[in-house]
């Protein structure tokens, strides 16, 4: 077995040589020589190639590419290919295709066309899985398993009758019995309580709003069968492959919410993601940079690895801009920033053919003559110096709580607005706190939050007893405690805390909210010199100090953002999202009030992180600005290979990693 590259920042992506004549391996070795790759990740695609017809394998091809990887030193991570299925297989077995709401099947011509719950596709998938892991176990190119690729982006949820005999299973096991699961989803409204088990279905199209507890449950099945089909596969190859790490790849995109990766983190052996920018947001960088402290938290803190993400376009959205010069460095450097020692992407050669045929790689169409694989060149080179990061920790000293589940809950049908996103509230305070220097860890309201000055609360409207009480003892410990509106609100079956708002965190902020008061589209009310969109409430000083009311609107001389001392701490209360001056004001107060300092007083619009570990210290600037800057540092700058100080000078769109002195 290989093991994982080592004294440098792994660097490769996705390889697909089944989609390439064989004369031209021998010219991806050399260019991968030449770009400085250090591992691949093969096979995510191929079962149709690997197994031609049921229980014919076709290894041969896969033993030339390993062997030519291995006498080129590059480490794979080899895949399980089972992340679809080939068409003789759809076509033996149609009752393995998933059905969406409407009872319509998904036929075969994309990709992950299963069901989660099928059985069938389970024992083919457990098989080839098998037979990978019994012939590659101890080749000396295998450096980690890949299992599946992407879990869930496609073919959840499913609502076959294969799912719901597996969620009626499922239920069982969590309720124990039909009178429970009637409490838990408050069954009592409009006549839905059930008397036998074979009564609940999926939550499919229905005449009006569904049961929001039954729509919960359906979201945390899917995403719990998809795990234990990860741990099927996993289960296999840890018996035949024992010591090689096994993971998949999670999605930590704003935009995907399908799996609850806070359960899925502490079955991978090393934490994985993909992160495309999505260009159609108002700000992607903030947004990869919260993806990153997300994965970070997911990891507990660890070095993760970045599977994929894109030297230029991607191909999924409405209009695919390719990236600046030098952005394929700056992105991935802004992960590495965020705790990554591994940087890949999808993939290495571009596809002349397939829906991803205009995606981009790190051999473009145009081929190694050409300013991108020129950069990919640079960043293999960048990375290689980059070895002595490997190892080391994001230091952050705030904790921003996320929550899948109560996502999920807050998404759910008839909330008092469905212009509410749950993800809007904690990508908003997470980019005022990152342009202010500010690293956070993100990561979930059961975390051990002890060792953090700052813990943010945003819209975590389902929250467990426990959980409650862990924020409220952090508070009293010293560390200031942010909560936001629509919090507390409902409990883990989604039943609404009765007494007034905020529910679960009434008690700790000293207040009581009688009504919530969401606002209309373009609607604004005012809050002192600033203004609040989106949501209002009518809150009640109890226990509290006013720091700020509403001066406009019907609330007009209520409070509007509060603050309670307890204990070594406090607890502050925003009922509104303020504008980003007005709470990037409040956000000065409280990181003052915690002690929270930016590691480097930069400019505005570069993105400063420190990694620390028993080698030193590296401090990471990304300017992120169309404008020279420059940072008081000393120190050794990895990128440019050469000694800085007393400041560095970064021009636009540069990115610097100086070894502290």
């Amino acid at each position: 077995m290989r093991p994982w590259p080592s004294g440098r920042v792994a660097f490769g992506g996705d390889y697909n040589p089944e989609q390439w004549p064989r004369e031209v391996w021998l010219e991806d070795m050399e260019l991968m020589r030449r770009a400085g790759v250090s591992f691949v990740t093969l096979g995510v695609f191929s079962w149709s190639w690997l197994e031609p017809a049921k229980g014919e394998y076709e290894f041969a091809w896969l033993d030339d590419v390993m062997g030519l990887l291995h006498e080129n030193e590059i480490a794979v991570d080899l895949a399980t290919a089972t992340a679809t299925p080939p068409p003789w297989l759809s076509a033996a077995h149609p009752e393995l295709l998933p059905v969406d709401r409407q009872g319509h099947t998904l036929w075969p011509g994309s990709r992950q066309t299963w069901c989660p719950s099928s059985v069938t596709y389970r024992d083919y998938a457990l098989a080839l899985t098998t037979q990978l892991a019994q012939r590659y176990h101890d080749h000396p190119a295998l450096a980690m398993w890949h299992v599946s690729n992407e879990y869930g982006c496609h073919n959840i949820p499913c609502y076959c009758d294969r799912c719901g005999a597996g969620f009626r299973r499922w239920l069982e096991q969590r309720y124990g019995s039909v009178d429970a699961l009637n409490e838990a989803w408050g069954t009592a409204f409009w006549s839905q309580r059930y008397t036998a088990w074979d009564q609940v279905l999926p939550p499919r199209l229905t005449t009006t709003f569904a049961n929001p507890t039954h729509e919960l449950d359906y979201r945390r099945y899917q995403s719990d069968v998809l795990l234990d089909f990860f741990r099927a596969e996993k289960a296999v190859l840890t018996e035949l492959s024992p010591g090689v790490p096994v993971t998949t790849n999670f999605m930590t995109l704003r935009h995907f919410d399908k799996l609850d990766y806070h359960q899925w983190a502490a079955d991978q052996d090393v934490v994985s993601t993909d992160h495309y920018i999505v260009n159609t947001l108002q700000h992607p960088r903030a947004e990869l940079a919260f993806s990153g402290d997300l994965t970070r938290g997911l990891a507990g803190g660890r070095p993760w690895l970045l599977m994929e993400h894109s030297t230029s376009a991607v191909n999924w959205q409405p209009v695919n801009p390719a990236k600046d010069p030098g952005q394929t460095l700056r992105d991935s450097l802004a992960h590495v920033a965020r705790g990554a020692d591994t940087v890949g992407f999808f993939q290495w050669r571009q596809s002349r053919s397939g829906s991803e045929k205009f995606h981009s790689a790190l051999v473009p169409h145009a081929g190694a003559d050409s300013a991108r694989f020129r950069e990919v060149c640079e960043l293999g080179a960048v990375a290689a110096r980059l070895g002595e990061v490997c190892g080391s920790r994001v230091e952050a000293d705030v904790a921003i709580l996320w929550d899948y589940q109560a996502r999920w809950a807050a998404s759910g049908p008839a909330m008092p607005s469905s212009l509410l996103d749950y993800a809007a509230v904690p990508h908003t305070l997470h980019r005022l706190l990152r342009e202010r220097g500010i690293t956070a860890d993100v990561v979930h309201p059961s975390a051990d939050l002890a060792g953090y000055r700052l813990v943010v609360v945003p819209t975590l409207y389902l929250v467990t007893d426990e959980d409650a009480g862990s924020i409220a003892a952090a508070a009293h410990a010293g560390a200031q405690v942010v909560v936001t509106f629509f919090s507390g609100i409902s409990t883990q079956d989604d039943h609404v805390r009765l007494g007034g708002y905020p529910g679960a965190f009434r008690d700790l902020l000293g207040l009581r909210v009688e009504e919530l008061f969401p606002l209309m589209p373009q609607a604004q009310v005012a809050v002192g010199d600033g203004w609040g969109t989106l949501w209002s409430e009518d809150v009640t000083a109890v226990d509290c100090e006013v720091l700020e009311t509403y001066t406009s609107g019907p609330l007009a001389g209520r409070p509007a953002v509060t603050r309670r001392a307890t204990g070594e701490g406090a607890a502050w209360y925003l009922s509104t999202l303020l504008d980003d001056e007005a709470l990037g004001g409040l956000l000065d107060r409280v990181t003052a009030a915690a002690q929270v300092t930016a590691p480097a007083q930069v400019p505005s619009r570069v993105e400063v992180t420190r990694r620390s570990g028993q080698n030193g210290s590296w401090l990471f600037l990304v300017n992120d600005s169309g404008d020279p800057q420059q940072v008081a540092v000393t120190g050794y700058d990895l990128v440019s290979d050469g000694r800085v100080g007393p400041t560095v000078k970064l021009a636009p769109g540069a990115v610097a990693v100086v070894r502290e002195e």
